[in-house]
């Protein structure tokens, strides 16, 4: 899944309700379209699978809006800084920028504004194959 990016929280309560959230929306209906990857074939000659639309299930999407709110907390209490790859059993908050020098605004925990390397919202691996393990063996 594409990152999602995380927006600058310019007033500190903005975006931070599950039941509103951008990433919530997004993640209401996806539509999976399995395509092969392999490198050396060129694009016009690669497979593609049954397409699946996907929704999250009762214990899904209690998980994401876990992972969600624990990482939401994180970063409107500055702690963007803190985050790691151990944050988030579905969902997690990587680096986005292609490089060091792609900077956004955030705040620290002490509420000042700093430069950090924008981030975005991703599906674990983990979590991605669990999708399409079940729809695939069901299928």
């Amino acid at each position: 899944l594409s990152a999602y990016w995380i927006k600058p929280v310019d007033d500190g309560t903005q975006g931070t309700n599950w039941r509103d959230a951008w990433l919530r929306q997004k993640l209401a209906r996806v539509l999976w379209v399995p395509i092969e990857a392999d490198a050396s074939i060129p694009l016009a000659s690669r497979c593609v699978g049954n397409a699946i639309l996907w929704q999250p299930d009762q214990q899904q999407s209690q998980a994401l809006r876990q992972d969600w709110e624990e990482l939401m907390d994180m970063v409107c209490l500055g702690q963007l800084e803190k985050i790691s790859s151990h944050h988030g059993r579905y969902l997690q908050i990587r680096p986005k920028a292609a490089n060091a020098r792609a900077l956004c605004p955030a705040s620290d925990e002490e509420g000042n504004r700093i430069m950090t390397l924008p981030r975005g919202f991703y599906l674990r691996t983990s979590f991605t194959r669990q999708i399409l393990q079940q729809h695939y063996a069901l299928a």
